[in-house]
């Protein structure tokens, strides 16, 4: 008899989360034996209970799923690690892959598809969802770098050059020249519009 799969869910809306486990555990081969809501809570929780193969929900408190996903992948490299979303946002894709994703699919692929992807990274293949891969490449890479990006996100909530500067432990002349260039990078007209263009690209 072949082994079960040992898996962790991690997702913070509880019915959501429910509903996967439920369907996932009608697989004979696969046992969710880790439930968490929170992206920080994800690398315990898959060492305390020896997890085969992770399935990672995005956007998460905490942490998001690809944070928690290279924290993962950066301590134990075996465990395989799928990635889900309801964003079909390109940059996603590139995030998760570089984070040490094994698979990225939508969170609303058909049940038979989310436990095949686990038995197909468990043998050491890559699952990537079609059309998320087809509007990754088309998008092409992000042209933020990692420092503009921090300074992008912290922005988001609306602070002032000063407050960031202070929470980034930056001057306030180089907080302005990184949002002046993601500004620009972006093609948008003002930060608020760079952050929204950003986040819509999963490029955040």
């Amino acid at each position: 008899m072949s082994r079960t799969i040992k898996v962790l869910l991690a997702e913070d809306q509880s019915m959501v989360r429910e509903a996967l486990a439920a369907l996932l555990g009608l697989e004979e081969d696969i046992e969710v034996v880790a439930q968490v809501a929170r992206g920080d809570e994800v690398k315990d929780a898959v060492r305390a209970h020896a997890v085969d193969v992770a399935l990672l929900d995005i956007e998460m408190p905490g942490a998001t799923g690809i944070e928690a996903a290279a924290q993962v992948h950066r301590e134990m490299p075996d465990v395989k690690l799928v990635v889900l979303t309801t964003f079909g946002r390109p940059g996603y894709l590139r995030a998760a892959m570089e984070a040490g994703a094994d698979a990225f699919l939508v969170k609303d692929a058909p049940a038979a598809q989310l436990a095949q992807a686990v038995r197909k990274v468990l043998a050491g293949e890559r699952v990537i969802d079609p059309t998320l891969a087809a509007a990754a490449l088309a998008e092409g890479a992000n042209p933020l770098t990692d420092r503009e990006r921090e300074v992008l996100r912290a922005a988001a909530d609306g602070a002032t050059n000063a407050e960031l500067a202070t929470a980034l432990h930056l001057s306030q002349g180089t907080v302005r020249n990184y949002l002046s260039t993601a500004i620009q990078k972006l093609t948008a007209r003002n930060r608020t519009e760079a952050v929204r263009i950003a986040r819509e690209k999963g490029w955040l």
